[in-house]
């Protein structure tokens, strides 16, 4: 099994030095932020993962400066010093294959971090076409959307990974060298519906913000267009620059900044961290410091986020 390497994690620990006090690694993994964290100076990390093999493979090192919640980042409270998100799947759920969330191992359709609720089977094998092809088309902008959710249906029941890959393949060009395989956009869609992560990602930035004491350091890594966009409008709109989501509409006094960003455009790996860990390719970094305004909702819409309905 590869070791999961924790992304920009030397790029994101420069960003939020100093880093004192207590902070929440909202998506704990294989633990590498919590260990960079304790190492640069923290003195309590809380660290949460709705995964229960997160901590269980962790259980030979953490200790206590390590508090663990089996919960969902969106759940996470303050008062604390900061805060990091690491968006999307680790190396660990990819390499089981009976966790079903790679194209490259043959394994159940799953795909769920909780172990718990709905699998993506559930979705694959239940959900009208037309809802099919709007998540794959929403969630992972997957242009031949609608191919593939017609033959998804017609080969219905898929039960496996490898089944569903063959389906997306047909339906789709050979890979050229160097492309992703063809099953990618197909197979993040589903992951983040099933997760619905998309919803998480916001809930959780606002979380954030009610947990960040005044100077506390929120640092997001995000790994796809729709994430970096989510993140970007978020911190825009709640340092002051957000606009109105509709240009026509009478303007609307904002709510006092709840963050000044420190990073004016997003942080990406260097050529040698993208040597050392292929993953890091497509990471971007955004950090932000928390002002003393009070936390204020933000509009979803104006966040960018793909917004569906009935798929479960």
């Amino acid at each position: 099994m590869s070791a999961h390497v924790p992304v920009l994690l030397g790029p994101l620990l420069e960003a939020v030095a100093p880093v004192r006090g207590t902070w929440i690694d909202g998506t704990f993994g294989a633990g590498g932020y919590t260990k960079g964290l304790l190492e640069a100076g923290a003195e309590r990390v809380i660290a949460i993962d709705r995964d229960p093999l997160a901590f269980e493979m962790a259980a030979d090192w953490i200790d206590g400066r390590v508090e663990t919640r089996q919960t969902t980042f969106s759940q996470m409270e303050g008062p604390v010093d900061g805060v990091v998100l690491d968006l999307g799947v680790s190396s660990m759920q990819l390499d089981r294959a009976e966790r079903g969330f790679s194209f490259m191992k043959d394994g159940p359709l799953d795909m769920r971090m909780s172990q718990d609720g709905p699998s993506a089977a559930d979705l694959v094998n239940g959900a009208e076409e037309g809802v099919l092809a709007d998540v794959l088309y929403q969630y992972g902008e997957e242009r031949a959307s609608r191919r593939i959710a017609r033959a998804i249906v017609a080969a219905r029941p898929l039960e496996t990974t490898l089944e569903l890959a063959q389906v997306v393949e047909s339906c789709l060009p050979r890979a050229k060298p160097g492309q992703s395989h063809p099953a990618t956009r197909t197979f993040q869609a589903l992951r983040i519906a099933v997760n619905n992560e998309y919803g998480q990602l916001a809930d959780g930035l606002e979380a954030a913000e009610r947990a960040l004491v005044p100077g506390g350091k929120l640092a997001v890594v995000t790994f796809h267009s729709i994430e970096d966009r989510m993140v970007k409008r978020f911190l825009q709109a709640r340092s002051g620059g957000g606009g109105n989501a509709n240009r026509y509409a009478p303007e609307r006094k904002a709510p006092p900044a709840g963050f000044e960003i420190l990073t004016r455009r997003a942080i990406a790996a260097d050529a040698d961290e993208i040597a050392a860990n292929p993953r890091a390719r497509s990471a971007k970094l955004r950090v932000a410091r928390r002002t003393e305004a009070e936390a204020a909702p933000t509009d979803r819409r104006a966040l960018g986020m793909p917004q569906l309905e009935g798929i479960f």
